[in-house]
């Protein structure tokens, strides 16, 4: 009997670790959205009754999940009321002498503010800025961008709310002992890896960082130059007095009429129907071997056999932007058929970058992923309104002046008011940001449907769907039996060197998942283990966990590492080995300076 007891018990372990493991390739190869992967493994552990039901409700309750919620809330105000790019440009401006003060102060400002923000929304509000800061200094987009996110993700380690990693590592913690990470415990050595990061990114750092693009919203970028063109109606020609859908010039063709210019006044909208008249002016893209067939067939005159410029394009009324597409917008999973997006949103989409990759033909086709980069033309109306909308990041465009809304001063008052009542334990930060939330509806400064649609629900299904993880670890024995296994080899070492050779060991692991993985899938399977290794040996378990943290955030070597990186990617036209060139060499000297100072103060 004892012997079918250990048989199940040791299947319960091995059918966790394949979930696990099974759970990692997903979220690597992406063959699945991470948030359907992470419902995938909930289903799993259901299934095999590795977790009770109630038990795989549990993430959704989360103090930490609803924490993270609120802080998604709260950041959206804040973004709305333009406080940050009101203060930062401002104080830009009085050390606007010098380049690198000015950066490095911009930077510093940058860590400051995702200290208490959510790093994914900081670089949300301060990419548009960042770029126009690089016309400013008249330098490539490409050497201030990845500065951006690496500044965003080392100011998140300040504190417990900066990142939504430290927030799930203390839940984990708190229930599996009776620690607790205090909010500005994290400051203790954050600072000084915040310090070493920017002197990098400042010295070695910014030598590495290529000069790629040279303007933003260009359509050099792009290679854009050779797809539009402009051709006019000759009187003969069998498109003169037909409508573009019974030519079915778009069908026939393979091109796309943007606009007509007709006696100087542009028309961008209903095309399909309008009728076409001698003398009209047609604004197409296409490719070159389609454009002589259209020339040919419809006896069209091509105006330039000149390819367009950038000022050509722009009419007065009519401009091109970068946009970028976060992760709560409701394009993601579409394509830009589906979604309409003429209709929708008044505008075209020129060109798609995604990862370094240019997409220039069947775009209506192409389904939309998070931080996709679209090159839109259209009336600058239509165009500054995508700005507003949530999940939409116009690039360039930067506002620095205050909402107009009185109460305004209650976005950043709300999250002041959370973070200083959880220092002084007057109010747990669950409770501190809920009831900022609550000021924020009452106050009408925001609405509930911007609540709503604020939250990051991908990331909030990511972390309640995965958190049961850790129980099933714990109650399967698996966190102890991959202790054991790390333990083992630790042992090898001589008794006085150990500790720290365990603290390397698990910042390195926790660092190469993150890397691979998700940071919070990262910290939720990374927390129990770790807590065991330290009741193995008899340690101290706080400075071990601190590394857990701070490895679990220090993502600096691949784009698809952290949402940062990702964000920054497409717009600043990097390439993947530019975060391994510049990333590589800050993650190790991370490593090496954790180890070292960590136990001198959480000793072991």
């Amino acid at each position: 009997m004892k012997v079918r007891v250990l048989s199940a018990a040791l299947m319960e372990i091995i059918l966790l670790g394949g979930i696990i493991l099974g759970a990692l390739v997903l979220f690597i190869t992406e063959f699945f959205p991470i948030d359907v992967t992470a419902l995938v493994v909930l289903g799993l552990l259901l299934i095999f009754g590795l977790v009770r039901p109630e038990q795989s409700l549990s993430g959704f309750s989360n103090p930490a999940v609803i924490t993270i919620a609120c802080l998604f809330i709260l950041s959206y105000a804040l973004q709305k009321s333009h406080v940050l790019e009101y203060v930062i440009i401002n104080i830009n401006k009085i050390i606007d002498k010098s380049q690198t003060l000015g950066m490095a102060a911009y930077l510093f400002s940058i860590g400051l503010a995702s200290a208490v923000v959510n790093n994914t929304a900081i670089v949300a509000i301060f990419m548009p800025v960042t770029i126009r800061l690089a016309d400013k200094y008249n330098i490539s987009p490409s050497k201030v961008l990845i500065p951006l996110s690496y500044a965003a993700i080392l100011g998140g380690t300040l504190t417990l709310v900066g990142t939504s990693t430290n927030l799930i590592v203390n839940s984990v913690l708190v229930q599996s002992s009776e620690l607790s990470l205090g909010m500005l415990e994290f400051a203790k050595f954050g600072v000084i890896k915040f310090i070493i990061g920017l002197v990098y990114i400042f010295t070695f750092g910014y030598k590495l960082l290529p000069s790629r693009v040279a303007k933003s919203s260009s359509i050099s970028d792009y290679s854009l130059d050779g797809y539009l063109t402009e051709f006019k109606v000759n009187s003969d020609s069998p498109l003169n007095g037909k409508t573009l859908l019974e030519r079915k010039i778009n069908e026939n063709y393979d091109v796309i009429v943007l606009d007509v210019l007709r006696q100087g006044e542009i028309i961008a909208s209903n095309l399909r129907n309008l009728a076409i008249q001698e003398g009209d002016v047609l604004f197409v893209k296409g490719s070159f071997d389609n454009f002589q067939r259209l020339k040919e067939i419809e006896n069209l005159a091509l105006l330039a056999d000149e390819k367009l410029t950038q000022e050509e394009l722009e009419q007065e009324d009519h401009i091109i932007a970068e946009c970028l597409i976060t992760d709560n917008s409701e394009l993601i999973g579409q394509n830009l058929q589906e979604a309409n997006f003429r209709r929708t949103f008044g505008s075209f989409v020129l060109a798609i970058r995604r990862e370094g990759e240019v997409i220039r033909r069947k775009l209506a086709q192409f389904v939309l992923k998070p931080f996709d980069t679209l090159l839109v033309y259209g009336p600058k109306d239509r165009v500054n309104q995508l700005a507003s909308k949530e999940g939409f990041i116009v690039l360039g465009k930067v506002d620095a002046s205050l909402d107009s809304h009185p109460l305004w001063w209650l976005s950043p008052f709300a999250i002041l008011f959370a973070v200083i009542m959880a220092i002084f334990n007057v109010l747990t930060i669950v409770e501190g940001v809920i009831l900022g939330v609550i000021a924020l509806l009452l106050a009408r400064v925001i609405t509930p449907n911007e609540a709503y649609s604020s939250i990051h629900w991908q990331v909030i299904i990511v972390i309640a769907a995965f958190l049961p993880i850790g129980a099933a670890m714990q109650e399967t024995k698996l966190d102890k039996e991959i202790g054991n296994f790390i333990g083992n080899f630790i042992a090898l070492f001589p008794s006085e060197l150990l500790p720290y050779v365990l603290l390397a060991a698990i910042y390195f692991i926790t660092m190469v998942l993150t890397e691979i993985a998700s940071n919070v899938a990262t910290a939720i399977i990374m927390t129990p283990i770790t807590l065991k290794l330290a009741e193995q040996f008899e340690y101290n378990p706080l400075p071990f966990i601190f590394a857990v943290c701070y490895a679990a955030s220090a993502s600096f070597i691949t784009p698809i590492g952290y949402q940062t990186n990702l964000m920054v990617f497409g717009p600043g036209g990097y390439k993947y080995f530019d975060y391994v060139k510049v990333g590589l060499p800050l993650a190790l000297i991370l490593w090496i300076v954790s180890v070292l100072i960590i136990p001198m103060i959480w000793p072991f």
